[in-house]
């Protein structure tokens, strides 16, 4: 299965509307691999086992789940996470792409993947569906939170 989805971040048509800056967005999108537990309320745990300035692995608790992926940063542009197989969990990707087609116009590009074939994607049409829906409420929801940590001051620059 392949999906993605574009979010809008800054309405430059809507003056009365906040703006956040494409570095604030970002900070914001770092957080949510460092600090996962701010945007998914139903992950019980989360652990860096391993970080470079450009990567990270953490193993995710959900119950008795876990779920180790590695969480890759282009700084400025995409924030990408991978999920190898795991027991009955197939391979895996989620990457998200900051979008400016003109200056202050922010979007974020939201792409899914997995290893499944076109054969099981049709025979399991239905619960895609569902999980697209899922997926891009859960997006909506990592943009909500990013704005609403801009708007508190948490996502400005740190002192030098």
């Amino acid at each position: 299965m392949k999906f993605e989805h574009l979010v809008e971040i800054n309405d430059i048509l809507n003056p009365m509307a906040d703006f956040i800056s494409r570095e604030q967005l970002w900070r914001g999108l770092v957080l949510r691999a460092e600090s996962p537990k701010l945007f998914v309320p139903y992950l019980d745990a989360a652990n860096i086992v391993d970080r470079t300035e450009a990567s990270m692995t953490r193993t995710l608790k959900y119950g008795d789940l876990s779920v180790t992926d590695t969480v890759r940063f282009v700084h400025l542009e995409h924030v990408h996470y991978d999920v190898a197989a795991q027991g009955d969990i197939p391979p895996s990707s989620l990457r998200m792409m900051i979008e400016e087609p003109q200056p202050g116009h922010l979007f974020v590009r939201f792409l899914y993947e997995n290893s499944t074939s076109a054969a099981q994607d049709e025979e399991n049409k239905m619960y895609n569906e569902y999980r697209k829906s899922a997926y891009e409420e859960a997006d909506i929801d990592t943009i909500k939170v990013i704005r609403e940590l801009a708007e508190s001051g948490r996502l400005d620059a740190l002192p030098s």
